[in-house]
C-alpha cells in the first residue's frame, strides 16, 4: 500500500512551544489519518523532524510499504536526501530516527513542496499549538 504524507512542524518563538501536523492519504487522495499535537518546547526544525517521525510510525502502523513524503522544510528534505549535512547536534538524533524509519519502506520518495501545497499539514500543526 502506498501513502502520500504531508508533514509540518511549527514553533512559537523558535525555540518555544511546538506542535506537529501530518496528513496521510491513499493514492485516491482519501485521508486515512490526520495528526495534530503539541510536542513541548522545540525549535521549528526539531518540530519538522518530529512530524516526519510520528507520521512515518503511523504509516507503518497502517501497513504502508511505499510512501511519498512531502514537506515544505527545505532543510529537512535536503538532509533526509543526503544533500545537506546535519550540523545541529539537536537534529542529529531526530535525523537518525527518521532515516531508520524511512529504511523500513520498500520505496520512498521525498519532495520539498511550496508552503501553499502543504496547507493541511500546516493547519494541523498550528491547531496543535492551541
Amino acid at each position: 500500500m502506498k501513502l502520500i504524507i504531508h508533514t509540518d512542524g511549527c514553533s512559537k518563538n523558535n525555540p518555544g512551544p511546538a506542535a506537529i501536523g501530518a496528513v496521510l492519504k491513499n493514492e485516491k487522495s482519501g485521508i486515512v489519518a490526520a495528526i495534530s499535537r503539541a510536542i513541548g518546547n522545540a525549535t521549528n526544525n526539531e518540530a519538522e523532524y518530529q512530524a516526519v517521525i510520528i507520521a512515518l510510525n503511523k504509516a507503518l502502523e497502517l501497513g504502508a510499504d511505499e510512501i511519498e513524503l512531502r514537506s515544505d522544510s527545505e532543510l529537512m528534505v535536503n538532509q533526509l536526501c543526503g544533500r545537506y549535512k546535519i550540523k545541529s547536534t539537536g537534529l542529529r538524533p531526530l535525523y537518525l530516527q527518521a532515516a531508520e524509519l524511512l529504511g523500513r519502506f520498500k520505496k520512498v520518495t521525498i519532495t520539498c513542496i511550496p508552503r501553499e501545497l502543504n496547507m493541511e499539514a500546516d493547519r494541523l500543526a498550528n491547531e496543535g499549538l492551541k
